[in-house]
């Protein structure tokens, strides 16, 4: 059974919405996804989504993701 998904606009910085505009479109629905389950997520339990983002971030990090290493997954088409 198909969730109903309904759109929704973010602001993000113009490096960030190149990103996004060149991957695709199979890795803008992961993308959504992600978002989607985080933002439940962080309802859930109550948590803002500056501790949900704070927390992802200190997982990648600790599974030795740098902000180099993240432009080249981004960069990969």
């Amino acid at each position: 059974m198909a969730m109903e998904t309904k759109a929704i606009t973010i602001n993000v910085n113009a490096e960030t919405a190149l990103i996004f505009e060149a991957i695709s479109e199979e890795e803008k629905r992961k993308l959504a996804a992600l978002i989607s389950l985080k933002l439940t997520e962080a309802n859930y339990q109550k948590r803002t989504l500056e501790e949900v983002m704070s927390e992802i971030s200190q997982k990648a990090q600790k599974r030795g993701l740098t902000p180099e290493i993240l432009q080249s997954i981004l960069n990969e088409q």
